[in-house]
């Protein structure tokens, strides 16, 4: 491609370190929808002739099916999805194919493909987040009422219903989803026009190109056009707190369906066995999208360090881009549709977690409540005295409520049998009725949103 520069053809070992065609070959969709814009708008100019531009997009549809029937030869002599598509034209369209490359460079090509690819991926894990939203918001209509443990520190803190805490998860990813539809907005200007860094000479239509892409607009600056990737580093960073939040879920099942917690039961479908031991019951897909984490949060790290000194405006260092966007949004996907599918496979064991949810007096802070409310003590005075009772309760043995009053009133003389009403996990639940709060008719409150919201 540049041989009138050039006499020798590059080393074996440049060509291994300079080719990219093994991974951006995924961009030929975004780069041949480029290609197909640019000459249409070429032609339109009168800067190619309109029988020249047809003899290029017929070259551009030949190779598109070519790719799609997987017939078309990728080669690492022409280094990138570029070069091989362009030089496939040229051997389909002959002399015409020269043209193609009028008023663009490689620069500001790669940079419209990578953001059509980004923009496409964004699409992608927005509909993915939404089928797990919808099957946690599954789970939590069937469990309103369920109670369970609530927890701080992993310690017993209060009870909470499971159907509460499913719906914690579909506000999470409702955030993840904000988030990737933000990077889609921002990344949505066409950087197509800006040529190697400063623009053309040529009398092009940006707005043409873009609209044709379906981007907002063109972008600004050349120089910003073809150096910036920060819309991949946005993604990455979206990525990544998704990616956090299914950790988050993914190490709860898999201490949930532990037979120390005993809260869930995963079918066959996404558990595994042991070579050695026969009755090993293992949530490896649920660990597997916990430690997916790291390497979706490596890839951001990764890009960072590539920008991190960059000059303007274009170097080879960005060709690192790609393999990390690309590895990040495969992982992110798989995690998401694996977690979707567990959440609707889980068998959720209430007994147990209504057991659980009674142990570690989780109703502490309703008998200090109480004292507030009906003794009129002020709220610290409350928690001496709570945190004497329950010390007492723990000495007897005994849970709260099954505490005798009398033991009570030696610790607190106001103490009165009313304040058994209050005790149970059940009535502390119920009485979670301010707003966000666990209360069942509150947790069905939410659900009714969500479930508008998520139609």
């Amino acid at each position: 491609m540049w041989g009138g520069r050039f006499a020798d053809g590059p080393s074996a070992l440049m060509e291994q370190i300079n080719a990219s065609i093994d991974f951006d070959k995924r961009l030929a969709e975004q780069d041949i929808a480029g290609s197909r814009a640019h000459a249409d708008m070429l032609a339109h100019q009168g800067i190619i002739s309109r029988q020249d531009a047809d003899a290029i997009l017929a070259g551009l549809d030949r190779i598109a099916a070519e790719i799609s029937e997987g017939r078309f030869v990728f080669k690492r002599a022409l280094e990138d999805i570029h070069l091989n598509i362009e030089a496939r034209v040229g051997e389909i369209a002959g002399d015409a194919a020269g043209r193609l490359h009028t008023a663009r460079s490689r620069n500001d090509q790669v940079a419209t493909d990578l953001r059509l690819w980004v923009r496409a991926a964004c699409e992608r894990i927005d509909h993915a987040l939404l089928a797990l939203q919808r099957a946690l918001l599954l789970q939590a209509e069937e469990h309103a009422g369920t109670i369970m443990p609530g927890f701080t520190h992993l310690q017993p803190a209060q009870p909470v219903t499971f159907g509460h805490h499913c719906l914690a998860y579909v506000e999470m990813f409702s955030r993840d989803r904000g988030r990737f539809m933000d990077a889609c907005a921002r990344l949505n200007e066409s950087p197509l026009g800006a040529a190697a860094l400063a623009g053309t000479s040529f009398p092009i239509d940006r707005e043409r190109t873009a609209r044709t892409l379906g981007f907002a607009r063109p972008m600004r600056n050349s120089l910003d056009a073809v150096a910036s990737r920060d819309f991949a580093l946005e993604f990455l960073a979206a990525a990544t707190i998704a990616s956090t939040h299914l950790s988050r879920l993914a190490e709860e099942i898999v201490l949930w369906t532990s037979p120390a917690f005993g809260f869930l039961k995963l079918s066959d479908a996404f558990s595994t066995g042991s070579s050695i031991m026969p009755q090993k019951r293992n949530p490896d897909a649920a660990e597997l999208v916990r430690a997916k984490t790291g390497r979706v949060l490596g890839h951001f790290v990764a890009l960072a360090a590539v920008l991190k000194a960059l000059p303007l405006a274009y170097a080879k260092d960005l060709q690192e881009d790609k393999e990390v966007l690309f590895g990040a949004a495969d992982a992110l996907e798989l995690s998401v549709a694996a977690m979707a599918a567990m959440v609707a496979d889980w068998k959720v064991e209430k007994e147990a977690m209504l057991a659980h949810a009674r142990a570690g007096y989780p109703t502490a802070t309703d008998l200090a409540d109480w004292l507030v409310r009906v003794a009129g003590k002020p709220f610290r005075t409350a928690h001496r005295i709570a945190g004497a009772i329950v010390k007492r309760a723990e000495e007897l043995n005994l849970p709260l409520e099954q505490m005798p009053l009398a033991e009570m009133q030696k610790i607190e003389p106001e103490m009165t049998s009313d304040v058994f009403a209050i005790l149970s996990v059940a009535a502390s639940v119920a009485s979670r009725k301010s707003s966000g709060g666990t209360a069942p008719e509150r947790v069905r409150e939410q659900i009714g949103f969500w479930r508008e919201k998520l139609q």
